[in-house]
């Protein structure tokens, strides 16, 4: 017999929203950053699945809400950008044979609400976000040099939105907001050529708008 229900878990130590999580080589899964109810937190835990339990781990170098977080093929994760009152460039690495973080070279440029994408290469691709405004810009990171190289920018400005390594290597992104409206646009990347190609919009938004009260509640009143 085959349960193919839920089953309870311990629950986390603090309570986020807005927050990242990733699997470790090990298994365990690292969850960093967030917003718990009151304030913007950088503090990190790990679940173990065989015990489904959580134990806290080191804290970020920086509190952070609406930041990615990449498993590296080092073993290693990178998280980047996110908002604590404003958008960041800042990026730290996390050690899981440590449980230590330490800082890596800025991005070039401030951004929240982004995305990341590990390219088959190892290298991590940063696609749009927000910053006084929704961005086209991206960004590629090195873990061997731990720098970071402008790239051609998305035909789209767009932030909110979802970015996926293919099989053949290229990044399909799609959807987002761009303050105006939700999106149904969508573009590929090619690694090989460094260049976006749009392809044909899909034919239903899938994004739910989310209210001005919404976006208010969760970065208050301050200007991106």
């Amino acid at each position: 017999m085959v349960f193919l229900g839920w089953l309870n878990t311990g629950s986390m130590n603090s309570a986020r929203t807005i927050h990242t999580q990733s699997i470790l080589l090990n298994g365990k899964v690292l969850v960093t950053g967030g917003y718990d109810g009151n304030y913007i937190v950088n503090s990190a835990e790990l679940y173990d699945p065989s015990r489904r339990s959580w134990t806290m781990t080191g804290s970020m170098k920086y509190t952070r809400q609406s930041h990615t977080a990449s498993s590296l093929t080092n073993g290693k994760i990178l998280v980047t950008g996110g908002y604590n009152g404003k958008a960041l460039n800042s990026a730290e690495l996390y050690d899981p044979s440590t449980g230590t973080w330490t800082m890596t070279s800025n991005m070039i440029n401030a951004r929240m609400d982004h995305t990341a994408s590990v390219l088959k290469i190892g290298t991590v691709l940063i696609t749009g976000g927000y910053h006084y405004g929704p961005l086209n810009s991206c960004e590629l990171y090195d873990p061997s040099t731990g720098t970071w190289t402008t790239i051609n920018s998305m035909n789209h400005p767009r932030f909110w939105h979802t970015a996926s390594v293919l099989q053949n290597g290229t990044v399909l992104v799609t959807g987002g907001n761009n303050n105006s409206a939700s999106l149904n646009s969508a573009e590929l990347y090619d690694p090989s050529t460094g260049t976006w190609t749009t392809v044909f919009s899909f034919l239903i938004l899938v994004q739910v708008e989310v209210s001005k009260s919404l976006y208010s509640f969760i970065y208050g009143h301050i200007k991106l």
